[in-house]
């Protein structure tokens, strides 16, 4: 299963969506557990530890690369949102804006970085470059999707946002949390390494919190009533279609500017994956219409593991056509 991208973590989050499904009234809001509370101070706490762990020098190791940093980046915050922008211009027609609303959340969100980096690190990529794309990209997050996700709600059917309190609590509850852990990171960097598996299973544990109280409040009001079965097939395909898309255009980019093999991998692995950890933690703090949050999380979370099965296939047959190519060559 691992070797699918399905791991313990995704079946997870389905157990959720079920517990969800089945008591809606427990985690939604204003209910009996203080949800709210817990996974808005865990929020912070999961990017203080981000930055705890986030070296300088493994940054700076990634820094002569700029080329490479311009396409990851670019894919990340602009490819994606202009080719799901042009989809809805063309497709949208009026219809399941919320849909809509959480497919563009998907495109506006940045890269994501512990897979990224494994993937890379799989398929033989530029693994100090992965990291200093993949952490970087979480920083410009704060600021690019919520002035993505200002202009799309501003130019559809959807209810507007006020961007600039969005970006000052986000500023508050991500950013400054980042900052403070890389400043204390030449301390305690050390410990929270040694540590990881424990804040990895944190982490999952606040998006955990996150996702089942999302889909508590939009059980709780019926909001998937209107979506078939159809509907929810088809919205994963398009998500399929919406990262094959992106991972051949930053391919043939890639080409196109005479990329090394190693180069290549990274900007593909990079720039084609999305964050869960933000998407959710950032949905807290966009869309304060809980009812709304399930449907629109609904696109990141199929985007997310078929991410996953779709990453893990191509990163493993990479690495096996470098083996296969260093044995004939020797």
């Amino acid at each position: 299963m691992k070797r699918l991208g399905l791991d313990n973590f995704l079946l997870a989050l389905l157990a959720m969506i079920l517990l969800a499904y089945l008591w809606p009234h427990v985690g939604e809001e204003n209910g009996p557990l203080p949800l709210e509370e817990i996974t808005t101070y865990g929020v912070s706490l999961i990017f203080f530890f981000y930055g705890l762990r986030l070296s300088p020098a493994k940054l700076k190791a990634g820094l002569s690369d700029w080329r490479l940093h311009l396409v990851v980046q670019l894919s990340t915050f602009l490819l994606f949102p202009m080719l799901v922008f042009l989809a809805n211009l063309l497709l949208g027609r009026g219809e399941n804006q919320l849909l809509w609303l959480g497919v563009f959340y998907v495109a506006a969100l940045p890269s994501t970085v512990s897979s990224s980096v494994v993937m890379v690190s799989i398929a033989g990529g530029n693994i100090p470059s992965a990291i200093f794309n993949a952490s970087i990209s979480s920083l410009i997050g704060v600021f690019m999707t919520p002035l993505w996700m200002g202009l799309f709600m501003s130019t559809s059917s959807a209810a507007e946002m006020d961007l600039g309190s969005i970006i000052l609590k986000l500023m508050l509850q991500v950013l400054l949390p980042v900052t403070l852990g890389v400043l204390l990171n030449k301390r305690f960097g050390a410990f929270a390494e040694r540590q990881k598996g424990r804040l990895r299973l944190f982490d999952q544990t606040i998006i955990l919190l996150i996702v089942y109280s999302s889909f508590c409040d939009s059980f709780a009001r019926e909001m998937f009533k209107g979506f078939s079965a159809q509907q929810l097939l088809m919205l994963g395909g398009a998500m399929v279609a919406l990262f094959f898309l992106v991972f051949w255009l930053i391919h043939l980019l890639g080409n196109l500017l005479g990329f090394s093999r190693e180069n290549r991998i990274t900007s593909i692995f990079c720039g084609s994956k999305k964050s869960l950890v933000h998407g959710t933690v950032m949905s807290k703090v966009i869309f304060p219409d809980a009812n709304i949050v399930g449907i629109i999380l609904l696109p990141l979370m199929l985007y997310h593991a078929l991410q996953l099965i779709a990453a893990s296939i191509l990163a493993q047959r990479m690495a096996r056509q470098q083996t296969n190519l260093e044995v004939s060559s020797a």
